[in-house]
Parts: structure tokens; C-alpha cells; sequence
């Protein structure tokens, strides 16, 4: 059975959908303002995970991925660029995908937005104020009434006499209690806004995804997940929001993914030390972030450098160069005994870098298996291999355009055949010293060339 670590019961349990078989699945998706950036790539690939995984276990899993398309930080970039906030947001939407889509994030079955969602929205704050949760303040302003729902607190573990003391009052805030946060904001001039019973202006962040995941899954639901500083508020405050709206429970489990380091220190935008998914990819390809991403567990810190990102690479090598000229197969009952523990890593709240140590163990008992009886007797285990590998989202290219991948910069595959055809000159001649100095600076290149029965085939380190 498989176990999740639950966010909301900080402990491990047996993960039991409401509807067996059928899982539905919300993740906090991005702020569209500006081009993804490593945690955000983390998130994606970790949930792209989770849903490939429980997918293979035979559940129909409904997966949704909201997308903020309006928000303080839109709307002052936007005004930062002299740009159209539409324009800005649907051209950070088209970036998204296309980084999404190079890190083979399968697209989730919906991806509700903020604005398409403005009377589900309403509707909720209306719901909220006429259960006595929220209340309209003299400026226009809704806010929600923390103290009225008992049970505030819960996910983060903050007491109401912890938040109060760091909860602070803007001078232009009517709030009855310092808090209250806000579900509508009062429109201001220059700034997007739809019509409301409380008048013009535009939702707080937080309401959004409690009325898309509402409008999207119903009101109580499998799965929600997200980074891990969205634990507090943003998804305290859905908690308080969904449940007082609707009198039901919300979220059976909760998942948080850990964050990205640099330098020991969080990667974020506010911070300033974050790199795009675009930066980091000229310089790796992209299976090979998506596999240092799965290389830690999803909820522990992960440490960016290029130090572990070559080291990412050099281990997804390795098991490409196992599946390198095996010809294609049916797999075979031996794949039975690593399909068990491939099973248990995964069922054991998605331990990824176990099911990679098992991907390990195949690939050593394949490389034996070739040596020892030849390449067709290894066929069968490396279809089970290449199964396992995608259950993951890798090893599904063809393994000699992965060996000759490479990032930006370098020789071009022309200019590499080029070399080789003049070292296989020098060797005709018997000129060995020029055909070592062509091996050498081909080497320097971070090209790598193995000679085998008269011919001579090259990767990339």
C-alpha cells in the first residue's frame, strides 16, 4: 500500500483515495509574472511524478494545476514594463509550458485560472460572509475572520498568540482584528477590477485557489500540494476559507515539496538568488535536471551547484550506456524481483533516490547479463528498464541521442565527425602521435570516443 507523508498529521499514512481507484489532485501552479526559476521546476517535476507513479498503479488520477493571472506582483510588473497585463501574463503562460514541456511535465488534465474564475470566486466570499466568516470593512475591503474558525493553525503549527505578535496593520486596512486577511480587495485606480455586491476590485490570492480547486475537484478532495513556503499562509488560509465555505473537510492529505538551496540558502525570486529553468538549462539538458531533481527526496532541501548537476549527468549516462545497442524486447518474468523493490521505494512516499538505487541494480545485473550471454539475452531486462525509467519521466530517449546530447556551446556533431574522420586517417597512415593528439583535444571538448571492431562511436561527457 502506498504511504504519504501527510503535512497536516506530520506523519506518514496509508494513502486511501475517497472514490477507490480515482485520485483528485490539486498543486499550487505559478504567479505568471516572470519565467520559472528552479523551485518552480521542482514542484512540477515532483508532481509529474506523483501522478505518473499512482497512474501506473492503476488509479484514474485527475490532476490540476492552477495558474495566479492576477496578483500584486502582476500587476506591478506589468506596470514596471509599460506592458498590458493580458500580454504579460499570457506570454509568461506560453514560457511555462514550453519549460514545463522541456522537462517532460506531462500537462495536468485542467489548468483553471484566476480570472476565468471570478463568479466561483464571489460566490465563495459571498458564502463566507453569510456564515459570519468574513466581513466587508469600511474601505471595501473583505477580510476573513481567523478567530472564527477554530481550527487555524493546524498545517503550520502556529497558535493564534504566535501569529498575533507578527501580524502587523497597513494604514489603509480597516481590518477588526490584525489577523484577518483579505478575500476582495477595493478596486484603485489603474488597477484591473470586476464588479462585486461589496463593489468594484479584484480576490486575494489565497481565496482564488480555494474557489478553482472547489470548482475544479468539489469540495473535498485526495490530494493537495505545493512548495513548502506555501504551508503558511496560503494554504492555511484555503483550509479556513474551503471548510467554513463549504462545513466539509477540505483535503484529506497534504504534500509539500522542500525547497531549492543555494549556498545553504532558499532559492526565490525575493531573495535575488534564483536561476530560471532557462539559464540552467544551457547549460544541462533537461532530462538531466529532471533527474538531479529526483535524485532527493522530494521533501528535502535540494542544493543547487553545477558540481551536482554533472553529477546528475554522469549518472543518467550510466544507465543510458546500458541500454546502448540492446536490441528491442519483450520483458521477461526476470523483472519480476526488480518491479518488487522498484514498488516499495515508490510506495514509501515516492522515495525516488531509492527507486533509482534499484534502476542501479538492474543496470549492473544487465551489463552482466551482456558480458556473460550477449546483448539479445539482455534485451528482455532492459525494456523492464527503460518501463521503470519512465515511470519517472527518463530513459525514454533514444540512448545514442541522449550520449551525444549537449548544452549549449561546444564542437557540433559536423565538426566532431570532421576530427573523427582525420583520426581515422592518421590511424590508416599509422601516424599514432596525430591520432592521440586528435583523440586528446576531442577529449578537451568533453568528447568521448570508443573504438570497437574497426569503428569508432563518440559521446558527450
Amino acid at each position: 500500500m502506498i504511504q504519504i507523508y501527510n503535512s497536516l498529521t506530520r506523519k506518514k499514512e496509508i494513502f486511501t483515495p475517497i472514490t477507490p481507484g480515482q485520485i483528485r489532485m490539486y498543486v499550487c501552479g505559478m504567479t505568471v509574472y516572470d519565467y520559472c526559476h528552479l523551485g518552480h521546476a521542482r514542484v512540477m517535476v515532483v508532481f509529474d511524478m506523483v501522478v505518473r507513479y499512482l497512474r501506473a498503479r492503476g488509479n484514474k488520477v485527475t490532476y490540476i494545476r492552477n495558474i495566479t493571472d492576477i496578483d500584486d506582483k502582476i500587476i506591478n510588473r506589468a506596470r514596471e514594463n509599460g506592458e498590458d497585463i493580458n500580454a504579460l501574463t499570457a506570454r509568461f503562460i506560453q514560457a511555462m509550458n514550453e519549460d514545463a514541456a522541456a522537462l517532460g511535465v506531462i500537462p495536468p488534465d485542467q489548468e483553471p485560472r484566476a480570472t476565468v474564475h471570478m463568479p466561483q470566486i464571489r460566490d465563495m466570499i459571498a458564502r463566507l460572509v453569510e456564515r459570519g466568516f468574513a466581513y466587508a470593512a469600511k474601505n471595501q475591503d473583505v477580510y476573513y475572520r481567523v478567530r472564527k474558525f477554530e481550527p487555524y493553525g493546524a498545517l503550520s503549527g502556529k497558535t493564534l498568540d504566535e501569529l498575533k505578535i507578527g501580524a502587523r496593520v497597513e494604514v489603509d486596512e480597516d481590518k477588526d482584528d490584525p489577523l484577518d486577511f483579505v478575500l476582495w480587495k477595493a478596486a484603485k485606480p489603474g488597477e484591473p477590477q470586476w464588479d462585486s455586491s461589496w463593489g468594484p476590485g479584484r480576490p486575494g490570492w489565497h481565496i482564488e485557489c480555494s474557489a478553482m480547486s472547489n470548482a475544479c475537484l468539489g469540495s473535498h478532495f485526495d490530494i493537495h500540494g505545493g512548495g513548502m513556503d506555501l504551508k503558511f499562509p496560503h494554504h492555511e488560509n484555503e483550509i479556513a476559507q474551503s471548510e467554513a465555505a463549504t462545513g466539509q473537510k477540505f483535503v484529506n492529505t497534504w504534500m509539500h515539496v522542500g525547497f531549492v538551496r543555494l549556498n545553504e540558502e532558499k532559492m526565490s525570486k525575493s531573495l535575488g538568488n534564483f536561476f530560471t529553468v532557462r539559464e540552467v538549462l544551457k547549460k544541462f539538458e533537461p532530462e538531466v535536471v529532471r533527474y538531479f531533481i529526483l535524485g532527493s527526496h522530494y521533501r528535502s532541501p535540494l542544493d543547487y551547484s553545477d558540481e551536482n548537476l554533472q553529477g546528475a549527468k554522469s549518472a543518467l549516462t550510466r544507465l543510458y550506456l546500458v541500454l546502448k545497442d540492446l536490441p528491442v524486447a519483450e520483458e521477461g518474468g526476470a523483472a519480476a524481483a526488480y518491479d518488487a523493490k522498484f514498488q516499495s521505494a515508490m510506495d514509501d512516499d515516492f522515495n525516488t533516490p531509492g527507486a533509482l538505487a534499484v534502476l542501479f541494480e538492474l543496470a549492473r545485473d544487465i551489463n552482466k547479463l551482456r558480458e556473460d550471454n550477449g546483448a539479445a539475452a539482455a534485451a528482455p531486462l532492459g525494456a523492464a528498464l527503460r518501463r521503470m525509467g519512465g515511470v519517472l519521466g527518463l530513459l525514454q530517449s533514444d540512448p545514442q541521442a541522449f550520449l551525444r546530447s549537449g548544452a549549449d556551446g561546444g564542437l557540433t556533431d559536423a565538426q566532431i565527425e570532421a576530427l573523427i574522420a582525420r583520426r581515422a586517417e592518421a590511424r590508416k597512415n599509422r601516424n599514432w602521435a596525430e591520432s592521440d593528439r586528435l583523440r586528446d583535444e576531442l577529449k578537451a571538448q568533453g568528447v568521448i570516443l570508443e573504438d570497437t571492431a574497426g569503428q569508432t562511436s563518440w559521446r558527450r561527457q
